[in-house]
């Protein structure tokens, strides 16, 4: 059978000089004997998968609201789309492809309901009382908020999962400060592969779900290069096929071309660099895991179209004051009469006192969109029953 130690061995004969190897861990911040048969990052992506949040990103919105479709995206299949990816890239730059994973998996634990639109009304509500983020929310959550262990809060992640998950940073995304994860330094490379993974995975599938919904149409697209040139391609290849197939090809070309621009840049960086340590990764003040100056251009072309025809879709702007308001009403009316929360909840606010707003954030933030829906029916709806 092979144990942690096999697979610790393992690691420093396949993995790259530059990969973060699980037998370096800095470790937990609570002591815990190690497994017999899971490195510590596979512990720590195990623990992941099998948190309360996790499970709620199913019916947490990406760009359109759970119950508009069963077929778009939603956090949780945004998700494992960023983690599968990742572990793409990791693979075939020689890294750590389970931590890369673990940090993909917990990259949106701390998305509240209702995607940004929900993210900005928090950060308005708690605007004098440390506002809202999700990355640091999401570190709130693996450090703090769940509660499956004896002995401390949190998941107890090794420190290069929290730390990727404190500083992901993609064109979605503002990385969070904080002072005990070298703020001044970048993370490890299978941290920025997962920032890259979810820029690219984001882009993609709001490509899918855009011209599902009809928001976004194809002469829109025609002007993306890497839509146009994949499209052709396919088309040429395929003429008579329908329409979804054409559409599924295309997007995995697209998927596919991003992925390899991304490992080769990698790679022609590292070696132009002579880097070949995890310090040297970590020394260094920008991202290593970029595309080409080329496939940056068209990556940029992509999300402007995006951005103008999908994002500022009157339905979407309709959705999005529409979760603002929602999210607003139940803020006030729980910081009005703290009574209407769960007991669980009412009884923190008692403990901590000053905190009275970040537990009412915290308890929204942790909300589904059919939850925050449903709980905003029985406080405002007289026929609706509490």
């Amino acid at each position: 059978m092979l144990d942690r130690i096999n697979f610790s061995a393992l690691e420093a004969q396949r993995l790259s000089g530059y990969a973060a190897k699980s037998v370096d861990t800095r470790g937990r911040r609570h002591a815990e004997p190690e497994h017999p048969f899971r490195t510590p990052f596979q512990r720590d992506r195990d623990r992941v998968i099998h948190c309360n949040a996790f499970r709620r990103l199913e019916y947490k919105t990406q760009v359109f609201v759970y119950h508009e479709g069963d077929h778009y995206r939603t956090r949780l299949t945004h998700t494992i789309e960023v983690a599968q990816i990742s572990r793409t890239i990791a693979r075939s730059l020689g890294l750590n492809e389970d931590l890369s994973e673990a940090i993909a998996l917990a990259h949106d634990l701390g998305h509240p309901p209702f995607g940004h639109s929900g993210e900005a009304a928090l950060d308005k509500l708690l605007s004098e009382h440390g506002g809202f983020e999700h990355n640091a929310h999401s570190l709130r959550i693996v450090e703090e908020l769940e509660t499956r262990y004896p002995g401390f809060k949190g998941l107890n992640l090794t420190w290069e999962v929290r730390e990727g998950i404190v500083k992901h940073n993609s064109a979605h995304d503002r990385p969070g400060l904080n002072a005990q994860y070298e703020p001044g330094r970048s993370a490890c490379l299978e941290s920025q592969i997962a920032d890259a993974a979810d820029e690219i995975a984001y882009n993609n599938h709001d490509i899918d779900d855009g011209l599902a919904s009809e928001m976004l149409s194809v002469e829109a697209l025609k002007g993306v290069g890497l839509w146009q040139e994949n499209f052709e391609r396919v088309k040429a290849a395929h003429p008579d096929v329908d329409f979804k197939i054409l559409k599924a090809q295309t997007i995995i070309g697209i998927i596919n071309a991003q992925v390899t621009d991304l490992v080769e840049t990698v790679f022609k960086t590292l070696e132009s660099e002579g880097i070949e340590t995890l310090e040297q990764v970590r020394a260094r003040k920008q991202s290593i895991a970029r595309f080409s100056v080329k496939m940056e251009a068209a990556n940029k072309q992509l999300k402007r179209c995006l951005h103008e025809n999908l994002y500022r879709h009157h339905r979407v702007i309709r959705m999005a004051d529409k979760a603002e308001r929602i999210l607003k009403e139940l803020f006030k009316a729980y910081l009005r009469a703290p009574k209407l929360l769960p007991p669980h909840v009412c009884s923190l606010i008692d403990k901590q006192g000053a905190n009275q707003h970040r537990v009412i954030c915290d308890y929204i933030a942790g909300m589904t969109d059919r939850f925050a829906l449903d709980e905003y029916k029985k406080l405002f709806d007289p026929y609706e029953k509490v």
